[in-house]
């Protein structure tokens, strides 16, 4: 009995002490791909249930190689940056994080083959202090292959990109052919300003009707004096006729 309510008593102290002790939630992406040579974020962030601050919390960068099970420290912070200063990561890593944010990442600079491998993100918060930790596994190749975003995205580029092209030239016949109608229309106007060889100005006009009046004038006087010589010609036939009829007048006298 007495030990029975010694147990009760120990836990009635041990249990808010255990309350107050949870785990950090650490999120990191799987897998990570970088070319040779270039530079690549290891993104790591955090949430904790206590107060952060940059007093409070650590972090700490490991590595194990892909061929061995042994693990390299890569990476420390504690109220500051401490970036490794011997082994394989000696001026390739550097801070890019933010403790008020919640962000624990760092950068990669230049990345060779060997550093392929995983990549663990292990960060703590008095008295925030067991939390499962984040792993990243880094591979380096020689040429960038393509996620299915990317795919993705170059499709959409080029779908965009034949609406353009499309739009383009939709507009440029619809240019060519109000352009095309402008200049028939002043051809058009054109000829109509041309000289027609049936068609008479004016002043042109008025003198083809002045000399058709002339025309006119001088054949009516024609007609005129045509008659008149006809009627000439009969007045001196019976003029001639009468002084036949008077020659024979006196021959008969004569005879007589």
């Amino acid at each position: 009995m007495y030990r029975i309510w010694h147990l009760l008593l120990l836990g009635g102290f041990v249990l808010p002490g255990i309350q107050h002790v949870s785990g950090i939630d650490i999120s990191t992406p799987e897998e990570v791909e970088a070319v040779n040579g270039t530079n690549v974020r290891l993104k790591c962030t955090f949430k904790s249930t206590h107060t952060v601050s940059l007093q409070t919390v650590v972090v700490s960068w490991k590595f194990r190689p892909i061929n061995s099970g042994s693990e390299e420290s890569v990476f420390h912070y504690q109220e500051a940056a401490y970036p490794p200063l011997f082994g394989r990561f000696k001026g390739h890593a550097t801070w890019s994080g933010d403790i008020m944010r919640g962000d624990a990442s760092i950068t990669l600079h230049e990345v060779p083959p060997t550093f392929n491998g995983t990549y663990t993100c292990q960060v703590s918060n008095r008295p925030d202090v067991h939390g499962r930790n984040g792993e990243i596994v880094l591979k380096v190749v020689d040429k960038a292959s393509f996620s299915e975003i990317g795919i993705l995205a170059i499709a959409v580029g080029g779908a965009c990109g034949v609406i353009l092209v499309l739009l383009g030239i939709f507009v440029a016949v619809r240019f060519w052919r109000k352009r095309h109608m402008e200049n028939d229309v002043e051809m058009q106007s054109a000829e109509h300003k041309w000289k027609d060889p049936t068609v008479c100005s004016p002043e042109e006009a008025v003198h083809l009707k002045v000399v058709q009046k002339a025309v006119e004038a001088d054949s009516s006087d024609d007609e005129e004096s045509e008659p008149s010589s006809g009627d000439d010609d009969e007045e001196d036939g019976l003029e001639e006729d009468d002084d036949d009829d008077d020659d024979d007048d006196d021959d008969d006298d004569d005879d007589d």
